[in-house]
């Protein structure tokens, strides 16, 4: 006789949405093409104005699909943490897709560790029309997921993630106030919580690379990851130990917004975050700009490009940036 498997978990995976008609199907399908089939699928349309609905129309008796005005994506999130019925929730954004094996091999870790809050994932950078780019896999820098590693790294992505519900409603759920951040400031106040957290070795999702995605949203995005680790230090429960870190992971989180400006063509912003880059910097002056080039071609290695040094180094914006570090910003210090 065939032995009878009885999935251990309802999973309820949230798509939030807005405005992106092209993608959703594809999401939807991936769900359903899952190898794991104890789950249910919640849409939350965040006020789209699109064609997003009539898309979704053959779908609609086998979804949850809710409507709502446009509050951002940490309220639809929200939404559908309140009304899912799963011990266990996935998230996946409306413009990615889930590779088949993604939550029954994420499910397997549950099951096996049940003191975990959070299993992360490898995934796969796509381009708009889903040709794959390069595939990230977080863990062979960052091999244990704790508080201090959080903090010094971010290495988060909702859609490879999944996550127990009680541990999303004990926190609270997503901020709205640090758009699109909310998902970095989430995990951090979880790790401090104490939710414990592992990596799957695995690639399981697809992220879409294109002009509408969070990766590209630049200085909303720079600006709301400070604003993110302003809170996180505000807060009177942080440990000492990661007090003592603190200094450091300011400088690393600057550095990181002041190149990831760059990449995304905000030069004058990227020489202010340099700037208040300085105040934490461990380095002499000259250490500092070398750091802060090298680190500048590791994050551009890191997305599969090549960053020009030469070309970078005679650019007039950096060249004044050069001169305040040896003069305003080492006067600034003394």
């Amino acid at each position: 006789m065939p032995v009878l498997t009885i999935n251990p978990f309802l999973v309820s995976v949230i798509i939030p949405t807005y405005n992106a008609s092209q993608y959703i199907v594809q999401a939807v399908e991936s769900v359903w093409q899952q190898t794991y089939q104890n789950y249910e699928i919640i849409v939350v349309d965040d006020g789209s104005t699109d064609d997003t609905v009539e898309r979704l129309k053959p779908y609609l008796n086998h979804i949850y699909y809710i409507y709502q005005s446009n509050q951002g994506v940490a309220v639809a999130r929200n939404r559908g943490i309140e009304v899912a019925k799963g011990e266990i929730v996935a998230f996946l954004d409306a413009d990615d897709y889930f590779l088949p094996d993604k939550l029954a091999a994420q499910v397997a870790l549950f099951s096996t560790q049940p003191s975990l809050g959070i299993v992360h994932s490898g995934w796969r950078r796509v381009d708009r029309h889903g040709t794959p780019l390069m595939d990230v896999t977080p863990w062979e820098k960052v091999p244990q997921l704790n508080l201090e590693s959080w903090l010094r790294w971010k290495p988060v992505l909702p859609s490879a993630m999944m996550f127990k519900r009680e541990w999303l409603i004990k926190v609270g759920g997503f901020d709205k106030r640090f758009p699109p951040a909310e998902d970095t400031d989430l995990v951090l106040r979880l790790a401090l919580m104490g939710c414990e957290a592992c990596w799957l070795l695995e690639v399981t999702v697809c992220y879409r690379q294109h002009p509408g995605s969070a990766m590209y949203k630049g200085l909303p995005q720079a600006r709301s990851l400070a604003a993110v680790m302003d809170n996180f230090f505000s807060l009177p429960d942080v440990p000492v130990s990661i007090r003592l870190i603190e200094k450091r992971v300011r400088y690393n989180t600057l550095v990181w917004i002041g190149w990831y400006l760059h990449s995304t063509g905000h030069p004058k912003e990227m020489v202010e975050f340099l700037q208040k880059s300085w105040d934490y910097s461990p380095y002499r002056p000259v250490e500092t700009v070398i750091n802060w080039v090298e680190s500048f071609a590791q994050f551009y290695q890191e997305r599969g490009e090549e960053m020009d040094a030469q070309k970078f180094l005679k650019k007039r914006y950096w060249q004044k940036l050069m001169h305040w570090t040896l003069t305003v910003g080492l006067n600034s210090k003394k």
